[in-house]
């Protein structure tokens, strides 16, 4: 048995990574790297295996230290990782154990099929640039990309659009905006959702533009990214912006908004790591855009229904401002009128079923079905 961990691929993290044995089996001990966020939320690793041994070993454990530095523990059973072997798509692991080890940290722990040659482990699904390119591929007769600008690490901001629209245009527009946090991989997979279903409809007399992921960068590097010091991409929305991504963005949405008449605009994020609730959207009850993004809210959680909507679907934005400047949602009601939903998307279960990618993509498409019974 010869057990190696790696994370040198994108999006790779894991830390003060120790190989042993408990109970008889093989154990492999991590922490996820915080990179400079307050929280550890992201995690994802490979497993490699040169010399198996069946005989000897079927399963190992695979145990997540430093647990309690998440916030949102209430239940921490909630947290069940993915995986991926060579030649098999990603799957959700079991349900793990949780401990506290001698010094009183908790931990959790999950049995896995031990490794012939590898396998894959993460917090929730990744998503990087082979799934962007495929949804780009098997719809590039409705969708295109375009490059905006580059992150501050020097990495291409993508806009994903179907028209460019035209100056003074009263047709209506969607903007949507996803991973401003590198590890909240759900809202990638609820936007494939929502342009693949939009791309099968065909549906024109829209002008739909969207950024895959805002936080390039993290992507990449295997950030979490949210709280970042001394501003993440969300707290940078300030007037000049804090940072070159959201200046990038902040621009690219000025001149959407002068090619089309804007309804609506998404961030799509995901809660902590143990939250159940299901989909719910932040709002700005006392905010310009308020009453009609109620209207959107009542909208969005109907078609979502109690399968994927959390019970109280519409909450007052009061996410703590640990960072320098206003939120995107918050610069785009106050700068450009436009209603702005935050919608959060578990990283696992909903109404204590495990989501999965066929799912994420559901929620993405019931959304832009609850467009266009609004504006259709």
């Amino acid at each position: 048995m010869t057990l190696q961990v790696t994370t040198r691929f994108p999006g790779g993290n894991a830390a003060l990574v120790e190989i042993g044995s408990r109970d008889g089996l093989p154990e492999i001990r991590f922490h996820s790297d915080p990179c400079g966020a307050p929280e550890a939320l992201w995690f994802y690793l490979r497993i490699e295996e040169s010399k198996p041994d069946p005989a000897q070993h079927t399963k190992i454990r695979l145990t997540w230290v430093g647990v309690d530095a998440l916030s949102g523990q209430a239940d921490t059973l909630t947290c069940i990782p993915v995986a991926s072997s060579p030649g098999h798509t990603w799957s959700r692991l079991k349900q793990g154990d949780e401990s506290r080890n001698e010094h009183g940290l908790r931990e959790l722990s999950w049995l896995i099929p031990h490794p012939a040659p590898s396998v894959e482990i993460a917090l929730c699904f990744p998503y990087g640039k082979t799934e962007l390119d495929n949804l780009l591929d098997r719809s590039r007769d409705f969708w295109r990309g375009a490059v905006i600008g580059i992150s501050q690490g020097a990495r291409p901001i993508t806009r994903v659009y179907n028209t460019l629209g035209s100056a003074g245009s009263s047709q209506p527009g969607l903007f949507l905006l996803a991973r401003q946090h590198g590890g909240d991989t759900p809202g990638s997979w609820v936007l494939d959702g929502f342009l693949r279903f939009w791309a099968q409809q065909k549906k024109g007399g829209y002008v739909v533009w969207s950024v895959p992921w805002a936080d390039a960068d993290g992507v990449e590097w295997g950030w979490t990214g949210r709280d970042t010091y001394p501003a993440d991409i969300d707290r940078s929305w300030s007037v000049p912006p804090l940072r070159q991504e959201s200046l990038v963005i902040a621009q690219d949405i000025q001149r959407w908004k002068s090619r089309c008449k804007p309804i609506l605009a998404l961030d799509l994020q995901s809660p902590g790591a143990f939250d159940k609730d299901g989909v719910f959207a932040l709002t700005d009850p006392a905010g310009p855009t308020a009453a009609d993004e109620t209207k959107w809210c009542n909208v969005l959680k109907n078609e979502l229904k109690a399968e994927f909507a959390a019970p109280d679907f519409q909450r007052p934005d009061q996410r703590p401002a640990r960072s320098a400047g206003p939120t995107f949602a918050a610069f785009v009601r106050s700068q450009l009128g436009v209603p702005a939903l935050v919608v959060q998307v578990p990283f696992g279960l909903v109404a204590g079923a495990a989501l999965s990618q066929k799912q994420y993509r559901e929620i993405g498409q019931r959304i832009a079905q609850a467009v266009l019974r609004r504006n259709g």
